[in-house]
């Protein structure tokens, strides 16, 4: 595992400070924790660490002090960033309701060889990858990485749109290595930079910061159907926070309703109005980075973007570099093994699992579950301990509400399967899908099977009439249709979730 190297060019940045925080700064000696200097008019200057703030001097700021750190560094820019050439620091300023500025919020770039070393081989793939993460978690100091990596056997364009990846100045910073740089004049011209680089650059790969509006994922997909591979960044901390996005869900596919007719809506156990993804996604990889050294990948966008519209989350792969570099890597398989042992499963062999899952049920009926997986005969334990779970269950109205203990989960990589409904039907579904039972998955099938058997039996005089097994209000529609088919009487009895339908002869 190679080691971290860190490049932070901070004596010029404390070079641009008066001479009593200049000093403050340097007698702090605190250098590899600082994130930030703050000069706000009138107030005390500060620095902030990782763990905290200090204050730098016994007096507040002045206006002269303010304007002798505007006087060492470069024009701001429409978006109010300026920088110090050939470093990564950006400065930006807040202006009173003249223009004037009056405060300065110095931020500490810094340039971090090594950092993607824990997903070299996927930046290597030549799939597109999209960086999530919060604000200071390293997603562009890891996009400047890439940069540096890929340029040395690729040709790449860096769009740097606030001089954050290449530094101020007209020549880039040694972090992005090989890697051309393109400046952009204003935000709001990102996009018209992406398709003028790959219009009259012809590069191989593109690195983008900070993504946010329409334009700009049209531009993306624009480059990614020509064959050149992205790598960006954009606001949000997950795969969901993307797809909630109104401007940028259309970088994972898009989001679009669809009614379904009566027979594919019964076939799926589903509403006739779902939700699909419109388009493949532009970007084929998400990874999200939930700290310095941990972070989630979603190697299939699409799949994971089709499972979630469905009501289920797919578990991601989680990978996390050690206090001694060395990386370890959890699967995005599974937790439930499945042994190679048969036998039959609604009249098909299927694998059965050796493994009990342990399920924490959240805001879900703990007696169906359990007599979900006795119907399937399948190894579950309930667990009240969501550290103990290899998998979360819970309700669609419980998931959408985002309480605490489902975001942590989803944080730690427990993948969280999320019900349609509270019901025993839709605990069936969801098992057989963790266990892989496809044929048991669909409940209209095994209904119809159940349901024609019974016709049978009643036709050959066998029985005058069978109670079938409980089921939701669609099959039990068909069921009742089967029995009219065939010169039958049926009815519904009992209360949900244990109505079923009774078939007997007609009078």
């Amino acid at each position: 595992m190679a080691k971290l190297v860190i490049a932070d060019d901070l004596d010029a940045l404390v070079a641009v400070f008066p001479e009593p925080v200049a000093a403050s700064l340097l007698a702090a000696n605190r250098s590899e924790d600082l994130l930030e200097i703050v000069l706000d008019l009138g107030r005390m200057p500060e620095a902030r660490f990782v763990d905290g703030e200090v204050e730098l001097a016994a007096a507040d700021v002045t206006q002269a002090e303010i304007d002798h750190v505007v006087s060492r560094i470069s024009e701001f820019s429409e978006d109010n960033r300026a920088g110090i050439e050939r470093t990564l620091h950006r400065i930006s300023c807040i202006r009173n309701r003249q223009g004037k500025i009056v405060g300065l919020t110095c931020r500490v770039g810094r340039a971090v060889y090594g950092t993607i070393d824990i997903i070299r081989d996927i930046v290597e793939s030549g799939k597109s990858i999209m960086l999530l993460g919060r604000p200071g978690v390293g997603k562009t100091t890891m996009l400047r990485e890439v940069a540096r990596v890929l340029a040395e056997e690729r040709r790449v364009i860096v769009v740097d749109t606030s001089n954050e990846i290449g530094g101020d100045g007209d020549i880039p910073h040694p972090a992005i290595g090989r890697a051309r740089r393109m400046q952009v004049r204003t935000p709001a011209m990102q996009h018209d930079v992406m398709i003028e680089a790959v219009e009259n650059h012809m590069p191989e790969v593109i690195v983008i910061d900070e993504m946010g509006t329409e334009l700009e994922a049209e531009a993306a997909r624009t480059i990614a159907e020509r064959g050149v591979q992205l790598v960006a960044t954009a606001h949000g901390n997950t795969l969901e926070n993307l797809m909630m996005n109104p401007t940028l869900c259309d970088l994972v596919g898009g989001i679009q309703s669809v009614t379904l007719s009566d027979e594919e809506a019964r076939r799926r156990g589903t509403q006739k109005s779902v939700l699909e993804r419109k388009a493949p996604p532009t970007f084929e990889v998400v990874i999200e980075i939930q700290d310095w050294d941990r972070l989630a990948v979603r190697h299939d966008v699409a799949e994971a973007v089709d499972a979630l519209l469905r009501g289920r989350s797919t578990p991601a792969e989680v990978r996390q570099r050690d206090e001694s570099g060395d990386i370890h890597v959890e699967t995005a398989a599974t937790h439930v093994e499945l042994a190679h042992q048969k036998s039959l499963v609604q009249g098909k062999e299927q694998e059965r699992p050796s493994r009990t899952l342990r399920v924490f049920p959240y805001g879900i009926s703990v007696g169906r579950l359990r007599q979900a997986s006795k119907a399937l005969n399948l190894p579950v334990m309930v667990v009240t301990d969501v550290s103990e779970a290899d998998v979360l269950m819970t309700s669609k109205s419980y998931y959408r509400r985002r309480p605490q203990t489902i975001t942590d989960a989803e944080r730690s990589g427990l993948s969280v399967y999320v019900l349609r409904s509270n019901t025993i039907t839709q605990m069936e579904k969801c098992l057989a899908d963790i266990f892989g039972l496809e044929s048991a998955a669909n409940p209209l099938t095994t209904a119809v099977q159940e349901t024609q058997e019974a016709i049978e039996r009643i036709l050959r005089g066998e029985r005058a009439s069978v109670e079938l097994a409980p089921q939701e209000a669609f099959v039990r529609r068909q069921q009742h249709e089967m029995a009219r088919a065939s010169n039958l009487l049926s009815y519904s009895r009992g209360k949900e979730p244990y109505r079923r339908v009774r078939i007997q002869q007609g009078q």
